[in-house]
C-alpha cells in the first residue's frame, strides 16, 4: 500500500518537473515554481535567492512578498538567515524568525506580516547555488506540507 505522503511528494515533483519543462523564460518558470511549492507547502510565502558574483544572494522570485523586491533584494552569503543557510549550506526552522539575532530585515520586501520561516539551501554538485525560503504569518506556525509523510523528506534541492 502506498503512503500519501508518497503520493503528494510524487504529485508535487512531477508538477514542478512540469513547470521547468514547460516554455517561457526562466523567469517565468522560477517564477511558477515558487508558486507551486507555497501552495503545496500551505505557506503565504515561498521565495528563491540565487547566488551571484561576489557572494550576493539575488532575489529571484516570490509568492508572497512584494513582487517590486525581486532583483532589487540581496543579502551576502552570512548575512541574515538566508545568507546563513547559504554559508553552512543546511536548513534552518524558526517559528519567530524576525526576532532572531541574524535576522536581517529588507523593508522593500513587505516581510514584517510574516513570522516563521523554513529554508534550504539549493545544491548543484554539491554546492549552494540559491535558497529557497518559505514563510507564514503566524509565529509558532512553521510550514508544513499539505500531507505529512510518514518518514523524513531530504529538503536540500539538488539540481
Amino acid at each position: 500500500m502506498e503512503r500519501v505522503g508518497a503520493a503528494s511528494d510524487r504529485v508535487l515533483l512531477r508538477r514542478l518537473r512540469e513547470v521547468m519543462a514547460g516554455t517561457g523564460s526562466a523567469q517565468a518558470r522560477l517564477s511558477q515554481v515558487v508558486k507551486v511549492v507555497a501552495a503545496n507547502m500551505v505557506a503565504e510565502v515561498c521565495s528563491v535567492y540565487l547566488l551571484r558574483a561576489g557572494e550576493v544572494l539575488e532575489l529571484f522570485a516570490t509568492e508572497g512578498l512584494k513582487k517590486e523586491a525581486v532583483h532589487k533584494t540581496r543579502l551576502r552569503v552570512g548575512e541574515g538567515l538566508v545568507g546563513d543557510i547559504a554559508s553552512h549550506a543546511r536548513p534552518l526552522a524558526l517559528a519567530d524568525a524576525q526576532h532572531h539575532p541574524q535576522f536581517a530585515y529588507r523593508p522593500e520586501t513587505g516581510e514584517e506580516l510574516f513570522q516563521s520561516l523554513m529554508g534550504v539551501p539549493i545544491l548543484r554538485a554539491g554546492r549552494v547555488i540559491g535558497v529557497l525560503v518559505i514563510q507564514t504569518a503566524r509565529a509558532g506556525n512553521t510550514p508544513r506540507r499539505r500531507s505529512r509523510p510518514s518518514r523524513p523528506s531530504p529538503w536540500c534541492w539538488r539540481s
